[in-house]
């Protein structure tokens, strides 16, 4: 197919594309009834993304040069070339009008919908959602353990507030959340060695959340950011919807590569830096706590905002506490997400934001403007439990839990050494980000440990470039019973050792 893309040129490529594929029709080369490649083959052959031909066929279909047919693909159908119905004035100033026989013609959503929102590849969200098959083991979703929060308590603590709480409109709190929460948050805070009042925090319902409310409020398109690589889709993808130019920087075992990260800033100047600064997902390794000063410094020297991700600060076990990067920031620079995801009661989403008060009162007006409220129950039922100690209490237990899972996980992995499997034991979190053998690709193990019975998330999820992660897996030990938990890495191991005969 004969088209040249002009990269310099401002009529949009999708554009280009259809224009090129429509003077092909016109002269002849494409003749009614042809097939177009699909839309995969064309976007390799033109080296675009795959929506941009998506869009480009869309356009060609609006405007009835191709059509798209079940089984076959987009052929040239001139012949079905759309003319406008007639219309006969009527007398007293009425238009009647003549029906056309044409079939009803359906809006083609695939060139109506952004290309920012045409995400074709949802392997991802499709992973992520099998943990819900109560048939397998699932190491693959990051959630709290159900246990420790046992459900007679919480349902008879959600009675006595709702009781509590008389007439008081409890269907809505204040846009910065319910006060009360603030207010235990900001002294849960202090234990972290975080100073802040309720008019630096504002509660959200998720992390994902918090990333699209704070790459709203500070990225303009094109906007040079950077983020860590592996990465979590998640925080990718709201700032790719936010059209920011992302860039990467690696992480070691070390945790991020701090050098790297300067070198980078001096070059790009980049709008925000956004960190998972405590045991990273997936490989939960953790900068060193004075690399986290280097990290401050640059923000300082800079004036460079930080935005700190932290899911999992308190699950340490070994070794030092981490030291939160707020903890360590004077200027107020840093942007500090924290969410209760791993250490509260699954199905219950919560998590808020630190910031300069100018950020917070910015990011209420964004909560007024997108919802009315974060859930009122969830808000009251942590408050009390931040305020009586059951929360500091459980994340005690969730910790021992975690712990002997995270030996249980290891304890199998460690038997397969011999057999090429590598990981770094972590010492906090929980994940494991495990190294598969040489040859051995993550994408069709995770298929057949799903036929199995085990779901796993692949490595090269977390690469959003592709250009990496294809020997991984991360395993995820909170959600699960430790008896399933065995159940499951019985049988990774079963998969390695058929793959790596000894």
């Amino acid at each position: 197919m004969d088209i040249i893309i002009d990269e310099r040129s401002k009529t949009p490529v999708y554009i280009q594309i259809a224009n090129g594929i429509k003077r092909q029709i016109q002269s002849g080369e494409f003749t009614n009834g042809a097939t177009l490649p699909s839309e995969r083959s064309l976007s390799k052959i033109l080296g675009v993304h795959r929506n941009t031909v998506a869009k480009a066929y869309g356009l060609l279909v609006s405007e009835a040069y191709i059509e798209s047919r079940q089984g076959v693909g987009h052929v040239v159908a001139l012949g079905g070339r759309w003319q406008a119905p007639e219309v006969q004035v009527a007398s007293l100033g009425e238009a009647s009008v003549k029906r056309s026989s044409e079939r009803p013609r359906k809006v083609n959503w695939t060139y109506e919908i952004k290309d920012e929102f045409l995400d074709r590849e949802k392997s991802y969200d499709n992973l992520f959602q099998r943990y819900s098959d109560e048939n397998r083991c699932a190491l693959s979703s990051g959630f709290s353990m159900p246990s420790v929060y046992r459900r007679s308590v919480i349902a008879g603590d959600i009675a006595n507030i709702i009781a509590y709480e008389g007439k008081t409109q409890y269907f809505y709190s204040p846009y910065k959340g319910d006060e009360n929460l603030r207010q235990q948050i900001a002294s849960f805070l202090s234990t972290k060695g975080i100073k802040a009042s309720t008019a630096e925090i504002q509660v959200v319902t998720e992390t994902n959340q918090a990333i699209d409310f704070i790459a709203n409020l500070l990225i303009n398109p094109g906007d040079p950011v950077i983020m860590p690589e592996p990465v979590s889709p998640d925080t990718y993808r709201a700032l790719m919807l936010a059209k920011a130019k992302i860039y990467t920087v690696p992480v070691t075992e070390q945790g991020l590569d701090v050098q790297a990260l300067k070198t980078l800033v001096e070059s790009v100047r980049p709008k925000a830096v956004f960190i998972d600064s405590s045991f990273h997902d997936p490989t939960t390794s953790c900068i060193p706590n004075e690399k986290r000063k280097e990290v401050i410094d640059l923000s300082n020297r800079f004036r460079l905002p930080i935005v700190e991700i932290d899911a999992a600060s308190e699950l340490v076990y070994e070794g030092e506490q981490v030291a939160t990067m707020k903890s360590l920031d004077k200027a107020g620079n840093v942007i500090y997400v924290y969410s209760f995801s791993l250490t509260f009661v699954p199905g219950l989403s919560l998590a808020f934001i630190v910031a300069d008060r100018d950020v917070i009162r910015s990011l209420s007006y964004i909560v007024s403007v997108r919802f009315v409220a974060t859930d009122w129950m969830t808000q009251k039922l942590m408050a009390k439990y931040l305020e009586d100690g059951t929360y500091h209490r459980n994340i005690q237990v969730f910790k021992q839990n975690y712990r002997e899972k995270r030996d249980l996980v290891c304890g199998f992995l460690d038997e397969l050494r011999d057999y090429g499997v590598s990981y770094t034991r972590p010492r906090g979190g929980v994940y494991v980000w495990c190294r598969l053998p040489d040859g051995v690709d993550s994408r069709e193990f995770v298929d057949e440990a799903f036929s199995r019975g085990l779901t796993l998330i692949p490595g090269y999820i977390f690469y959003p470039l592709k250009n990496g992660g294809r020997e991984y897996v991360r395993i995820n030990y909170s959600f699960e019973k430790r008896e399933k938990i065995e159940t499951g890495m019985r049988i990774f191991s079963e998969m390695i050792k058929e793959r790596v005969p000894r």
